[in-house]
């Protein structure tokens, strides 16, 4: 009887116990959100029995374990406060932020004394899938059908698998498809015809529809190439702008010494004249050889000065050609000669 007794207790402590250290599970976490790592009730009621608790993480070096949470009797000492929360009411710990780093195998050790159960719990993180778009690859008309080569992705995401599908059960089988490209034929007639694209990937999941309209390439979800062509036509407006301004940027200072210069043609002669107006005295005469009320006006015109010499190779000027501008005649401006002229005038007047 003694003997049944103790075999029946060696039968219930290997069920509560286990058959060794390789009991685990896998726990998807996705990047940037948090994840809650849990224990199964078994192990929930051991840690309130015996009060002795341990989480740990595996590290890059295979000899080494960091401890992360130490549990005992009701209290506990959490050593990385700020990335992760425990929680008392199941032994549970969230791990707040989730990184790529805390992808590694994580253990929850339940000790009394010699005897411990352990828990092995492997994270893996994932970063979620982004909203995935559809280009039109190609397209041909024939035989009254469209056939049209659609390429669906998302730029983030890890391990993304595609599929195609449709809501309409009528049309399903024309938009079946696993993998990111589909070959999508479909007659003219029929203009209705929607089909669905989801990027997923083990933690999230993203669905795009595209719908036919006309054979070509501006049916509807071929957003991502109308981009292309509208940044092109832009780049290339953009371009023309900047080359008109620097044309005219060019073209402005040619302008500008053309009028500088215009003044000084027209402009080429320069004269001076020197006039000197000089009171003389009378002349004394006998008063019979001429009449007191008459008053007598001495003119004198001369050539240039001494100390102006005529150009080199210039003949000299004739007292002609400058005598009229004492006159008031304008022959100097309709000379064709355009050299510089010094006109000397005198004019005398007798006293008073």
């Amino acid at each position: 009887m003694g003997c049944s007794v103790w075999l029946w207790l060696l039968i219930s402590l290997s069920c509560v116990w286990g058959m060794g250290r390789g009991a685990r599970e896998t726990v998807l976490g996705t990047l940037g959100e948090a994840t809650i790592l849990r224990i199964p009730p078994d192990l929930q009621n051991l840690t309130l029995r015996f009060g002795e608790a341990v989480w740990k993480r595996d590290t890059e070096d295979p000899q080494r374990k960091l401890i992360l949470l130490k549990y005992s009797n009701g209290s506990y000492t959490n050593y990385l406060q700020g990335q992760n929360r425990f929680h008392k009411l199941d032994f549970s710990l969230e791990i707040l932020n989730t990184s790529r780093q805390d992808g590694q195998l994580y253990e929850y050790i339940v000790s009394k004394g010699p005897e411990e159960k352990v828990w092995q719990v492997q994270l893996e993180v994932y970063e979620p899938v982004s909203d995935p778009s559809i280009q039109i690859l190609s397209w041909a008309l024939a035989n009254g059908s469209c056939t049209v080569t659609l390429n669906c992705t998302a730029e983030r995401g890890d391990n993304i698998s595609y599929s195609w599908g449709s809501w309409d059960t009528s049309t399903s089988g024309l938009c079946s498809h696993n993998g990111s490209l589909l070959n999508l034929s479909y007659p003219l007639q029929n203009t209705s015809i929607t089909c669905a694209c989801t990027a997923s990937n083990p933690v999230s999941s993203r669905v795009v529809n595209f719908s036919s309209s006309e054979c070509s390439y501006e049916q509807g979800g071929s957003a991502g190439l109308r981009t292309e062509y509208l940044v092109l036509i832009a780049l290339v407006l953009l371009a023309a702008v900047f080359a008109g301004v620097f044309i005219v940027r060019l073209a402005m200072p040619k302008a500008g010494q053309e009028h500088s210069r215009l003044p000084l043609a027209e402009d080429g002669a320069v004269h001076t004249i020197y006039s000197q107006v000089q009171r003389v005295e009378r002349q004394k005469v006998a008063p019979a050889a001429e009449d007191p009320s008459c008053t007598t006006i001495y003119a004198a015109a001369t050539s240039l000065p001494p100390d102006t010499a005529p150009a080199p190779g210039r003949a000299p000027r004739s007292p002609q050609t400058w005598l009229p501008a004492l006159q008031g005649h304008p022959p100097l401006s309709q000379s064709p000669d355009k050299e510089p002229m010094t006109v000397y005038a005198s004019v005398m007047m007798p006293v008073a």
